[in-house]
C-alpha cells in the first residue's frame, strides 16, 4: 500500500509558500498524496494564529483531523506552522491527537519528521510528541515546490519575520525579526517557476518594501523587480504588503519603469487617527498616508490601490471611527477590507484599557464596509468600455465563459471578471477584454475583437 499524505494550509499566502515548499520535499522523496482526509496515513496542518479566529480553526482543524485516527486509516498528525511555533507546549499539553511539533522555521526537516514519526515504537523517541524546534532567526527559503495555486500564478516570500512591533501583532514573536531572502535565491526560484508556467508572480512577505535593508544597506525592491521582469516566461509581477511609511517615490516610480509591475499596491494602512495610529505602534500620520497615496496617484495615474483598516481598536471613539469614514470617503480606495481588533495575548494592546465589545466593533465594521461597497460598486461600473489585459483563471461550467483577473484583482481577495465569448481560451491565457458590464464587485466581458452578445 502507497502512503499517503495530505497538507492542510492555514492562514496566509506566506504560510502557503512554506506549505508548498514542504510538498516539494515530499514530492522530491516519492511521496504521495491526496485530498480525501479518509485516506491519508499522515496529515500534515500548516497552522496559523495571526488572530482569534485563525487560531480556533487551527485547533479545530487538528482535532478534527485527530479523530481520524479511530474512525479511518491516519496514522499521524502533525501541527506545523505559526500555531505550533507560539504554543508548542500548550499543543503537547492539551492537543494528545499531534503526534509531531514543526516549528515556522523547522519545515525543512518534514521528511524527517514523517519518517521519524512513522517509526515503529522500539524505533520512536521515548517523548509522547516529537518535536523539531529551530532558531526563529533562521531563514527557511528557495527549497522546490509544488505549486498550488493551479500553476499559472505563485507566489514570491522575499522576506520573513517583521521589525515593525505593531501593538496589536504577534507575528514578530512568531516569525522573528525582518530577513531579508538573497536576491540570487529568489532569481532562481522565480526562473523555476517560470519554467513551470507560472505567468504571474505575487511578491509576498510581512512588509515587502523594506526588502534588502538587512543584506544590502538600502531598500532593493526597484532592484528585485527589475531582475524578476527579466525573467523569460514572467508577465505579471505583483505587490502585497507594502508599509506606507515605506513608499518610495523610486518605488512610485519603478511602476512606471518596469512593464511587468502591474499597476496594483497592497498598502495596509489600518486607521487614519493620528491617536489610534500612535496606540497602535505605527510609524505614519493621517498626512503622511494621505501624502503617499496622492504620490503614487500622480506617478502611475491608472493604480488600483488595496488597504486594510482596524477598527474596535481600545479606547477607538465615535469620533474617531467618522473620521475613519471620512477619510475612506476622501481617498476613495479602489479595494479595502475592514477587520474587526482582535486582542492576542502577548501583545502590548491586549492590556490595553478601554477594550470595546464584539458587537460594537461588529457594527462599526459593518458601518465602514457599507461605505466602501458603494465606493466599490460605482468604481465597477465607471469600468463600463474600458478594455483589460485578462489572466484567465478557468472556464465557467455550462456555460461559453471563462473567469479571469485584470491587474486590479489578486486571487483570492479581490474581483472576477467574467469573459463571455466562444472562443477556447486556456487557463494562464492573457486576453484583452472590453468590460461590458458589472455586477456588484465583479465584472462581465467580451473578447476585444468580439461583438458585444444581445441579450
Amino acid at each position: 500500500m502507497t502512503m499517503q499524505i495530505m497538507m492542510i494550509s492555514l492562514g496566509c499566502d506566506k504560510n502557503l509558500v512554506d506549505t508548498e515548499m514542504m510538498l516539494g520535499q515530499l514530492a522530491a522523496e516519492g511521496f504521495r498524496f491526496t485530498d480525501d482526509e479518509t485516506m491519508a496515513d499522515v496529515i500534515v496542518v500548516n497552522t496559523c494564529c495571526f488572530i482569534g479566529d485563525a487560531k480556533q480553526e487551527s485547533i479545530d482543524t487538528l482535532i478534527e483531523m485527530g479523530r481520524l485516527k479511530e474512525e479511518g486509516r491516519l496514522k499521524l498528525l502533525i501541527a506545523a506552522g505559526c500555531l505550533a511555533q507560539r504554543y508548542h507546549d500548550e499543543i503537547i499539553d492539551q492537543l494528545p491527537e499531534v503526534d509531531v511539533l514543526l516549528d515556522t522555521m523547522a519545515i525543512d526537516h518534514i521528511v524527517k519528521a514523517i519518517r521519524e514519526g512513522l517509526a515503529s515504537p522500539e524505533e520512536k523517541k521515548e517523548s509522547k510528541v516529537i518535536s523539531y524546534r529551530e532558531p526563529i532567526d533562521r531563514l527557511v527559503c528557495g527549497k522546490e515546490r509544488v505549486v498550488t495555486t493551479g500553476g499559472h500564478y505563485a507566489y514570491l516570500k522575499i522576506a520573513e519575520g517583521c521589525d515593525k512591533n505593531c501593538t496589536y501583532c504577534v507575528i514578530p514573536k512568531v516569525r522573528g525579526h525582518f530577513r531579508s531572502v538573497p536576491m540570487e535565491t529568489l532569481v532562481g526560484e522565480a526562473t523555476k517557476l517560470a519554467d513551470k508556467g507560472v505567468r504571474e508572480l505575487i511578491l509576498v512577505a510581512q512588509e515587502t518594501t523594506l526588502y534588502g535593508m538587512d543584506l544590502y544597506g538600502q531598500k532593493c525592491l526597484p532592484q528585485l523587480i527589475e531582475k524578476l521582469a527579466a525573467i523569460s516566461g514572467i508577465y505579471w509581477i505583483r505587490l502585497l504588503y507594502c508599509y506606507p511609511e515605506e513608499v518610495t517615490e523610486e518605488l512610485a516610480d519603478t511602476f512606471a519603469a518596469q512593464e511587468k509591475l502591474v499597476h496594483y499596491i497592497d498598502l495596509p494602512i489600518q486607521h487614519c487617527s493620528d491617536r489610534i495610529l500612535k496606540r497602535m505602534g505605527r510609524r505614519t500620520t493621517k498626512a503622511e498616508l494621505s501624502a503617499k497615496i496622492a504620490l503614487l496617484r500622480e506617478k502611475v495615474p491608472d493604480i488600483c490601490i488595496r488597504t486594510t483598516l482596524i477598527t474596535g481598536f481600545p479606547s477607538e471613539t465615535e469620533e474617531e471611527v467618522n473620521e475613519l469614514a471620512d477619510f475612506i470617503e476622501q481617498q476613495r480606495f479602489d479595494r479595502l477590507g475592514v477587520f474587526t481588533y482582535s486582542p492576542e495575548e502577548g501583545t502590548p494592546a491586549a492590556e490595553f484599557e478601554e477594550q470595546i465589545d464584539e458587537e460594537e466593533k461588529e457594527n462599526r465594521r459593518a458601518y465602514l464596509m457599507e461605505l466602501q461597497q458603494q465606493i466599490a460598486f460605482e468604481k465597477a461600473e465607471s469600468m463600463k468600455g474600458r478594455v483589460l489585459t485578462v489572466l484567465i483563471e478557468g472556464a465557467v461550467a455550462d456555460e461559453n465563459a471563462y473567469v479571469g483577473r485584470s491587474y486590479m484583482d489578486s486571487p483570492g481577495i479581490d474581483g472576477l471578471i467574467f469573459v463571455n465569448t466562444d472562443a477556447v481560451l486556456m487557463t494562464g491565457d492573457l486576453a484583452r477584454v472590453k468590460i461590458t458590464g458589472s455586477y456588484e464587485y465583479d465584472l462581465i466581458g467580451v473578447l476585444e475583437d468580439e461583438d458585444e452578445p444581445t441579450q
